[in-house]
């Protein structure tokens, strides 16, 4: 059984609506612009209460630092809220960065994207013998722009620690080209991703025979 508790926004009983700050009746978050100010302008917000954005704290502590270099120190860098690496620590952790394929169809349109799979088999999981097809690794390229990655997912060991360092590489603009060029650490996870070559439209077969 999956219990996921969620937070509650605590915003209505604080005053907002002295100064007329908008929120969202239904839930208590806040909408704001790309600057996390609300529709008051000298009123931001940052973190959980923020409507349509993620509730992790290191977006928060992200997102803050930036707004206080913007107000006070000159800055113009805002938030990336689409890139944003995440994990979910279940048995087989599952990690993510970017867009989730049906977001990224909406976005682009399916034409415009290309979408490379795998099956693996962690190293680790030959000696006791454990299913060599369980393990899945998926991203999704965008073809209009040199087929940069716009998503990435990761469902396997480790998958944290993989989507961490994949994430630094998305913000640096990773392409399907480039991880092409990357030579794999054999035998890894993560390795996967310098290899795929199986789209996802090609209907091929995806399955591993070893790790």
């Amino acid at each position: 059984v999956l219990i996921a508790v969620g937070r509650d926004a605590c915003t209505r009983n604080i005053g907002l609506e002295t100064i007329g700050v908008k929120i969202n009746e239904k839930n208590g978050k806040v909408p704001v612009n790309d600057e996390e100010q609300t529709n008051v302008p000298y009123v931001y917000a940052i973190g959980d209460i923020l409507e349509g954005k993620l509730e992790l704290t290191p977006v928060a502590i992200q997102a803050g630092k930036l707004l206080a270099q913007r107000l006070y120190g000159g800055s113009s860098k805002k938030c990336d809220y689409i890139n944003v690496p995440t994990t979910v620590f279940t048995p087989l952790e599952y990690g993510c960065c970017g867009l989730a394929e049906e977001r990224a169809v909406e976005e682009y349109g399916n034409q415009n994207l290309e979408v490379y799979h795998s099956l693996f088999w962690p190293l680790e999981w030959t000696v006791p013998g454990r299913d060599n097809n369980t393990c899945y690794g998926k991203i999704i390229c965008n073809k209009q722009d040199n087929n940069r990655v716009i998503g990435f997912h990761v469902l396997g060991p480790n998958a944290g620690e993989v989507t961490q360092g994949f994430a630094a590489a998305m913000k640096c603009g990773l392409t399907k080209e480039l991880l092409n060029e990357t030579i794999g650490i054999h035998p890894t996870c993560a390795e996967v991703f310098t290899t795929m070559d199986v789209t996802k439209s090609s209907g091929q077969d995806i399955t591993q025979r070893g790790c």
